[in-house]
């Protein structure tokens, strides 16, 4: 039985808090915070039992201390904005609570996607006696506990890992983003970087594809290399990593309009004087993009997100494939959401699962494969994101 304070009440929040939900005998109190209040209102009566509401700046240290001061939550799951990510740390260590994100922090002015500000945090919190947990969301999250799980029971050694995220779902919309389109969009124009043989490789954004073929239906589909964050923790943990690369897909019509908006300026995160007003352009067309939110009752389709892994065991040569699938319209009708944020929102409660019933602990900062995969793996399987292996 444990009291949880989630962060945040977008897509993902709102997964997280139904997941929540539907274990009570687990999470026996929670509490659900954002900056607009109303927001988790309104989540909160879409559950089949009571939640608190609260209102909080995620930005403002004190503010946040203060809320967990009064709530005492077991565990903090951060579901805000990945700029928030050490406020919220400061916050916890400073009221003596556990933490878990879902994505690593970046500074606002900056499309950076590095660990090393957090992992600075790992002596405070081991001093505090207290546990954070990096990155339980898919990818990075489930992606670095299907490597840790290969690595233990399929490979005496891993050399290549292919991350590989498709979204094969269509919301109809003329260009909308399905999470954060702030966060989205610095992703996707940041430079593409992989490892390999010891060192990154830098690459001009969405410059390197090929075409894969996914299971369940969903068939060929064009990836794209990026730089993802889970890459820097499991280059880090697993030493045996040749190489090491992120996919994703992307339709002809988002590629086509991104074009567009970076042409004209319009994904810049400088700030840019209007009529003697600072705007920043990414900020400014997050407001005109739809709400990832409203995207669910529109989206249909599957997404496939799994990892490629080759290695060696007991002296031979192997490759496997282990992935999940989920299906859009599922998800909606049983959280009210699209897989994109499902995918997200089941991991961070699963995890969460895990700290507060003790299943994983630990006294610092910690990524995802530095946990035994194995009861994360099961919890998958039981909450709504099944996994398959495939011998490749």
């Amino acid at each position: 039985m444990s009291k949880v304070l989630i962060i945040g009440a977008g897509g993902v929040g709102g997964v997280v808090a139904h997941k929540c939900a539907q274990a009570p005998e687990v999470f026996s109190e929670i509490v659900l915070a954002s900056r607009t209040e109303s927001k988790c209102r309104k989540i909160a009566e879409q559950l089949p039992r009571p939640i608190e509401t609260a209102q909080v700046d995620a930005d403002n240290v004190e503010e946040t201390t203060a809320l967990l001061k009064r709530i005492k939550p077991d565990l903090v799951i951060n579901v805000a904005l990945p700029y928030q990510d050490l406020s919220i740390m400061d916050a916890c260590l400073n009221a003596g609570v556990h933490y878990l994100d879902t994505a690593n922090y970046e500074p606002p002015e900056t499309a950076k996607f590095e660990y090393k500000w957090q992992w600075e945090y790992h002596d405070r919190f081991k001093k505090a006696g207290l546990m954070a947990l990096l990155g339980s969301g898919f990818d990075p999250g489930v992606t670095n506990v299907f490597t840790a799980y290969a690595a233990k029971h399929h490979f005496d050694e891993i050399h290549e890992l292919d991350i590989i995220d498709a979204n094969a779902g269509d919301h109809g919309q003329p260009f909308a983003t399905n999470f954060n389109p702030e966060i989205n969009i610095r992703e996707v124009t940041a430079k593409g970087r992989y490892w390999e043989n010891g060192d990154w490789v830098e690459t001009d954004p969405l410059s390197v594809s090929k075409t894969y073929d996914f299971p369940a239906g969903i068939g060929p589909k064009k990836i794209y290399l990026m730089y993802h964050e889970e890459l820097e923790s499991l280059t880090k943990h697993f030493p045996s990593l040749r190489r090491a690369r992120f996919w994703m897909t992307f339709s002809d019509n988002y590629l086509k309009h991104l074009e567009v908006l970076q042409n004209v300026g319009m994904t810049r995160i400088d700030p840019v004087n209007y009529n003697g007003t600072e705007v920043i352009p990414l900020q400014f067309l997050k407001a005109l993009l739809p709400d990832p939110a409203s995207l669910g009752p529109l989206t249909k389709g599957k997404t496939c997100i799994g990892n490629v892994i080759r290695g060696i065991k007991d002296g031979k040569e192997k490759s496997i494939y282990i992935y999940n699938i989920c299906d859009h319209e599922e998800c909606y009708r049983e959280v009210q959401s699209q897989a994109i944020s499902y995918t997200t929102g089941v991991p961070a409660m699963i995890g969460a699962l895990l700290m507060v019933t003790g299943k994983w602990s630990g006294q610092g900062v910690f990524n995802m494969e530095q946990m035994d995969p194995d009861p994360f793996m099961d919890e998958l399987n039981r909450r709504g994101l099944p996994w398959n292996v495939k011998t490749l």
